[in-house]
């Protein structure tokens, strides 16, 4: 490398970087802010414009658009190397390049005024040019591989695979940059953009799809999505949708809780104080259905409750955090997948179908819980109707949940009759269910839902309501003397 070209927003490490080139005899071009910071820890470097013979222009907005520097990043060396020569232009060898933050600054609710002042215009023409070329150049869009662009310095140049593996980064970055310009613009005063471009990185294979002869990926550095066990054998494609499930429903409790999933709906869930106990409760719920589930935990693992996962198969189980002693003991189950719990990572859902996808937001909202019935429900049954409720919300349609103060008593998930839905979940129940709380996601159509669950001793019942027979199905309430409370919200799950 002889040549280098700096013009950084963020200037996090480009100083040490600088010295490391000037330590191996690489000469700098920069300007600006850059320039302003390479000056100040008294590393020497050459002024855009005196190398051009160009000024700066329109506050800056014309720096790094010019010949001499866009023939440095482009000219193939052995090609163009006497037109570069007549028209006194440098072979540029190594590009560092981060861009103005216009996806940050999207966020602060700046006027479009002012927000079309961080879209970088230089920085990404500079990025493609030395990306296109990347046979002779290396281009350097992130801080975090400035070490291994002072050990090229040191070994005496980029591999041409390394600035391939460069070029794709620096070509992915320009694609997410343009993509969030593209999209707050489109969004501009819609509720959805006319046009929606999204970029998911670290991508990396499975060993099959959703079956064997499917074959899947699984992209993201956030969430679920960017976790990876702490201990054996890979996640598979449906270990990571029915992690995210199991995650899902579990970050609706701030109590202790644990919740059993398997094949992306709910089999088991608990609360209460002790993750032992709690654990159980939840597993035993549907003990057949936890077996080879998923287990998500919102307490830290100890050994006791570690050793009590191990006791049957599980195939991944989740935790903010694990005492060494489960560690340990969880090790015994070699095969057996364990993570961490990741922060949430929001963001709109997106689901593809036959030539498009479909994207959907869940904006804050409250629900408005009214008793419609002439009882009210009793403070037990209230806690039940709520630990329900959360369920069933997250159970796949037409779904029916049973539960007491504690615990899923049983579970109907995916039925096409709701009725359907309200029988299974009374055959699951291992437990009595009198004097339970019954959730429906969906309206009660007909009052037939209703008189299962009663029938099977629920005394409570929790609905959105908004059927034309609502009256009819408040009357049956009445008769047989369940409590029942509209939520004013669906919640159907596909």
């Amino acid at each position: 490398m002889q040549w280098a070209l700096l013009s950084v927003w963020e200037k996090r490490g480009i100083t040490e970087l600088g010295r490391a080139l000037t330590r191996h005899g690489v000469q700098i071009l920069s300007s600006g802010g850059t320039g302003k910071a390479l000056a100040s820890a008294g590393i020497p470097f050459t002024e855009v414009s005196t190398y051009t013979g160009a000024p700066e222009m329109m506050d800056g907005r014309v720096k790094t658009l010019h010949p001499k520097i866009h023939g440095g990043l482009l000219g193939r060396r052995g090609i163009d190397d006497a037109v570069m020569q007549t028209l006194g232009i440098q072979g540029i060898d190594l590009l560092v390049v981060n861009l103005y933050p216009f996806e940050q600054m999207a966020g602060q609710g700046l006027d479009l005024e002012h927000l079309v002042e961080f879209i970088d215009i230089g920085g990404p023409a500079m990025i493609r040019a030395a990306a296109k070329n990347y046979r002779d150049v290396a281009v350097v869009v992130d801080p975090e591989d400035y070490p291994a662009v002072i050990r090229a310095a040191e070994s005496g140049g980029f591999t041409t695979e390394d600035r391939l593996r460069l070029a794709k980064k620096a070509f992915a970055r320009t694609a997410a940059y343009d993509a969030a310009i593209s999209n707050h613009l489109h969004s501009l005063g819609t509720r959805f953009p006319d046009v929606y471009t999204v970029q998911f990185r670290n991508g990396r294979p499975l060993r099959y799809g959703e079956n064997p002869h499917q074959q899947g990926a699984v992209y993201g550095e956030a969430g679920i999505a960017g976790r990876v066990p702490l201990q054996g054998k890979e996640m598979s494609y449906n270990n990571y949708l029915d992690l995210s499930a199991a995650v899902g429903l579990l970050r609706e409790f701030d109590d202790c809780a644990a919740v059993c999933v398997k094949h992306n709906n709910p089999c088991g869930v608990a609360v209460g104080n002790d993750l032992h106990r709690t654990y159980i409760e939840a597993r035993e719920a549907d003990p057949v259905s936890a077996y080879g589930g998923i287990v998500a935990l919102n307490r830290e693992v100890d050994a006791d409750t570690a050793r009590e996962i191990c006791s049957t198969f599980i195939e991944v189980v989740i935790a903010p955090l694990f005492t060494a002693p489960a560690l340990t003991e969880m090790k015994r189950k070699e095969q057996m997948r364990v993570l961490t719990l990741p922060p949430p990572s929001p963001g709109p859902e997106i689901r593809t179908i036959d030539g498009g996808a479909l994207l959907q937001q869940t904006p804050a909202f409250q629900e408005h819980w009214k008793v419609v019935s002439e009882r009210d429900p009793t403070a037990g049954e209230l806690e039940a109707l709520r630990l329900a409720w959360k369920v069933c919300t997250h159970t796949r349609s037409n779904a029916i949940v049973y539960a007491d103060r504690g615990r899923t008593l049983g579970i109907g998930a995916g039925q096409t009759s709701r009725v359907d839905a309200a029988k299974i979940a009374v055959q699951k129940a291992r437990h009595s269910l009198k004097g339970s709380g019954v959730a429906s996601d969906g309206f009660l159509p007909f009052p037939d839902t209703l008189e299962e669950a009663a029938a099977a001793g629920a005394t409570a019942l929790v609905q959105p309501g908004g059927s034309i027979r609502d009256a009819e199905v408040i009357a049956a309430a009445n008769r047989l003397d369940v409590a029942m409370i509209f939520t004013g919200i669906r919640y159907f799950r596909h």
